[in-house]
């Protein structure tokens, strides 16, 4: 798998994943250049219109690195913690939004991500991107049934909660413990059986005109609304 630009690159050689070799502009001797020959990392050096062709997007940013293909953790992996805090996707299939999710939920101190493998989108190459590296900081577990994975996290004593319309004000939701929140696509959201399968639904007023929020950006004002309650317990 190729990764691109600074952060992304930045964080894979700074993280756990293997980088096979790394592609750069050619003058560049930079910090992530510096580090990359640390780590003995093989580097080619360039001219900007070969990482121009190189390039999925455009974005290289002078630095293209091949990168081992993401490795997916076990749920178990992610339940090794205290008080488990967790994010389950239910069918996000854009890369975007996956990848914005997977940063904001790595900002927050979520301890891992769970996704489908049907209709999911995997972490690929934009998904890394859009992360700004954060790929390389998070657990995320790849299982074949969502609602299988939903009854796991409960049996291990997680409270799963819908971030879904029509259900109880985020807010007033006690989200302090062991706490898993399901965000749906966005298109259709999440599907029924999944909700009904939560032990509760949590919902975010909104003010304007407009019903619904980008996923990406529901869960990253439910994540922190997860924090704030923790923080504030914690000072209790």
């Amino acid at each position: 798998m190729k990764i691109e630009g600074k952060n992304s690159v930045y964080e894979a050689l700074h993280s756990d994943m293997t980088v096979n070799s790394l592609m750069c502009e050619k003058g560049n001797d930079g910090p992530i250049v510096q580090f990359a020959r640390k780590k003995g990392v093989k580097i080619t050096f360039v001219d900007k219109t070969v990482l121009d062709k190189t390039s999925a997007e455009g974005r290289h940013q002078g630095y293209i690195a091949d990168v081992t293909d993401f490795g997916y953790c076990e749920i178990e992996d992610i339940l090794a913690t205290e008080h488990p805090f967790v994010v389950v996707l239910d069918d996000i299939s854009d890369p975007h939004n996956f990848g914005s999710i997977i940063r904001v939920c790595e900002c927050a101190g979520v301890d891992g991500i769970v996704v489908g493998r049907n209709h999911q989108v995997p972490v690929n190459e934009t998904v890394v991107r859009c992360s700004a590296g954060a790929t390389a900081h998070m657990k995320i577990a790849r299982v074949t049934n969502v609602n299988n994975a939903i009854k796991q996290l409960q049996a291990a004593g997680v409270w799963v909660y819908a971030l879904d319309m029509d259900g109880e004000e985020i807010t007033e939701a006690n989200l302090t413990g062991s706490v898993a929140l399901v965000v749906g696509s966005e298109g259709k959201g999440i599907g029924r059986l999944t909700r009904e399968l939560c032990d509760g639904v949590v919902s975010m007023r909104l003010c304007g005109k407009v019903n619904s929020l980008n996923a990406s950006v529901a869960c990253g004002i439910a994540v922190y609304e997860v924090v704030r309650q923790r923080a504030a317990e914690a000072k209790k």
